[in-house]
């Protein structure tokens, strides 16, 4: 999986990396892989492990630049005074929880749509990832069963959302 999406930036970190519960199929008329991964950190007592599950669409034939779509952070607040900006949009509310980066802000500007602001404010846990031919949702802990479905409903609800013509002008 690491080598498959190198551009996942969570499938990048540690050592004792691999994939388990993977999942591929259809849903809603669209190709989904899911899984859970796993890497470590550190060594001896400082040794961390971390449990991550990946939802991920595959639009066959897209090539659509990257973004990444998080939860605003500390971090990304502190990382802001030392020049790292991301992408800010007209919703204050937005832009406040969410750090955005892209380096094509047009791109951001058209995936970040008045629709899409609206829908991630009543879900502001997810981390969206673009790349390529993939939308990936991004846990930083290992989903449950019950919350399968769920997701691969936010998966394609987030497809939806995402205007076509980025599709055609793209391909």
């Amino acid at each position: 999986m690491a080598d498959r999406f190198s551009f996942l930036g969570q499938l990048e970190h540690g050592d004792n990396r691999y994939a388990s519960n993977v999942i591929s199929g259809n849903y809603q008329q669209n190709k989904i892989l899911a899984f859970d991964y796993h890497y470590s950190t550190g060594s001896g007592k400082n040794r961390q492990e971390h449990n991550l599950s990946f939802f991920i669409l595959i639009m066959q034939g897209s090539l659509l630049p990257q973004i990444t779509i998080r939860p605003e952070g500390f971090f990304d607040r502190v990382a802001e005074t030392f020049g790292f900006q991301d992408i800010k949009f007209e919703s204050a509310e937005f832009s406040k929880a969410f750090c955005v980066r892209s380096p094509d802000k047009k791109f951001a500007y058209d995936v970040c749509n008045a629709k899409m602001m609206e829908y991630l404010l009543v879900n502001r846990q997810l981390r969206v990832e673009i790349e390529n031919e993939v939308i990936a949702l991004v846990f930083t802990t290992r989903i449950s069963v019950e919350q399968f479905e769920v997701n691969l409903q936010r998966l394609a609800q987030i497809r939806a959302l995402l205007p076509e013509y980025l599709f055609t002008q793209n391909a």
